[in-house]
């Protein structure tokens, strides 16, 4: 008999809500280290809209988890978690298919495997039950619960989630814009200054800014009209919040929609001209060393390829270099700097952690790293030790590092390089993704060492 703490709660038993990547990851790791996890799927009873067989680990809108190359963000943290020994990784690479630099994988194939393995690892008990609340009655006894339900986490669980947090914290769409690399901006045209602050005379501003005439902008306009858009799948066909409409829906209220919203112009003298241009796209810091922007106001469901196009034909973009696409979809989400601890534990009920892109973080990838830290984080708790976390240079500690950066609008984000510390060293544009990548196997390999890991 395991022992308890009194009041029917079991020392060291975990719940693990959703049978998703990041929750087959964290109930492994917690098993491996010789914890009791009860792992709650709720199909084959209940399915979200977007699921389509019975498996686990699920791989719902795409067989591809991107690059596989040291000179990406993305191949960066697939490294990493390889080399701590994710089975996420493991079983991945085991059903690969053909997909040149990319990795993609079998996914029935795929979730087979990672069904197969989670119903014969001893420690796991696997429980076909929706959760509805986190004051779900089954919860009742489990010392710790992790919450991994995904961005389509049912209403009731959203809903009780956001009672928890406050429904100021809580966000159940995307509202992601591109985000740009600074150094690809064209700065014979683009110029920094906030909003009447040319008029004070002040210098500089917290805003990079794109000045438009009036034939630019038009152009702009049409193409915008006309580019392909992502097609929405039957789950996703909800109505926009007006605060997060897509770019390209509000240009189609008519051609100044734009120039008196996202684009206008007033408060800005173009440098070149001494005139207030036709419209201004703004761009906006997206991390601490201003390596990369955000364009804001201009979430989208272009096609990737339709972005780059069109946004290049904004002055000072003409080379722009995307370190993240624009998406907008339905997404269920916390706003992990002020909702959650550091240890990935809610503020308002540190019994209960989350995992996964209900964090904030965004892709497949992306979702099993963070459970498997979180298993990596509570099974050396187990154990009585404490897990330094990983350093900001390496993928996944830059990616853990955003879940807990105060920003004004905390938004989901892939693994990329603009999460990381600039380079101490000045470097051409060709060799800053091999500098990045060499710092970080350098850091991650040392702080492994220290861990013992």
């Amino acid at each position: 008999m395991r022992p308890t703490k009194g009041d029917g709660v079991t020392e060291h038993s975990y719940a693990v809500i959703g049978g998703g990547l990041a929750g087959c990851e964290c109930a492994l790791r917690l098993a491996r280290a010789g914890l009791q996890v009860t792992l709650f799927e709720q199909k084959p009873e209940f399915r979200s809209p977007a699921h389509v067989n019975d498996g686990l680990a699920e791989l719902v809108c795409s067989n591809s988890l991107r690059s596989d190359e040291l000179t990406s963000g993305i191949g960066l943290l697939k490294a990493e978690m390889r080399e701590l020994g994710s089975d996420f990784m493991e079983l991945a690479d085991a059903h690969r298919v053909p997909a040149g630099k990319a990795l993609a994988v079998d996914r029935e194939a795929f979730s087979a495997a990672m069904t197969q393995r989670i119903r014969s690892t001893p420690g796991i008990t696997l429980v076909h039950r929706q959760i509805t609340s986190l004051d779900d009655p089954a919860l009742d006894g489990f010392e710790t619960v992790v919450l991994a339900a995904g961005p389509m986490a049912s209403e009731n669980l959203s809903a009780s989630l956001a009672e928890v947090v406050g429904g100021d914290h809580c966000y159940f769409y995307d509202a992601i814009a591109p985000i740009v690399w600074t150094h690809s901006l064209n700065m014979d045209i683009v110029f920094r200054a906030s909003r009447y602050g040319q008029e004070k005379g002040e210098t500089g501003g917290d805003y990079l800014n794109c000045p438009m005439n009036k034939e630019e902008y038009e152009a702009f306009y049409n193409a915008l009209l006309e580019a392909q858009k992502v097609g929405a799948r039957e789950f996703e066909k909800e109505k926009h919040f007006e605060g997060c409409m897509p770019v390209e829906a509000l240009a189609e209220r008519g051609p100044r929609t734009l120039t008196f919203g996202p684009l206008k112009p007033v408060g800005f003298v173009d440098p070149r001209t001494g005139r207030r241009p036709w419209a201004i796209l703004q761009l906006r810091a997206e991390t601490l060393n201003g390596e990369t922007c955000n364009l804001v106001g201009c979430q989208t469901k272009l096609t990737y390829g339709e972005q780059a196009r069109v946004f290049r034909m904004v002055p000072g973009l003409e080379k722009a270099e995307f370190a993240r696409f624009g998406s907008m979809h339905r997404n269920t989400y916390v706003n992990a700097p002020v909702a959650l601890n550091e240890d990935l534990s809610l503020k308002a009920r540190p019994r209960v952690f989350l995992a996964g892109q209900i964090t904030g973080v965004e892709g497949y990838l992306e979702s099993a790293a963070c459970g498997m830290w979180l298993g990596m984080l509570l099974a050396a708790r187990a154990q009585g030790r404490e897990l330094a976390l990983p350093p900001l240079e390496c993928a996944l500690g830059a990616l853990l590092n955003h879940l807990r950066t105060p920003v004004k609008h905390f938004q989901p984000s892939n693994a990329h390089f603009g999460l990381m510390p600039e380079l101490d060293e000045k470097a051409k544009k060709k060799d800053r993704k091999a500098l990045y990548s060499a710092r970080a196997r350098e850091r991650f390999a040392a702080w492994r060492a220290e861990q013992g890991l």
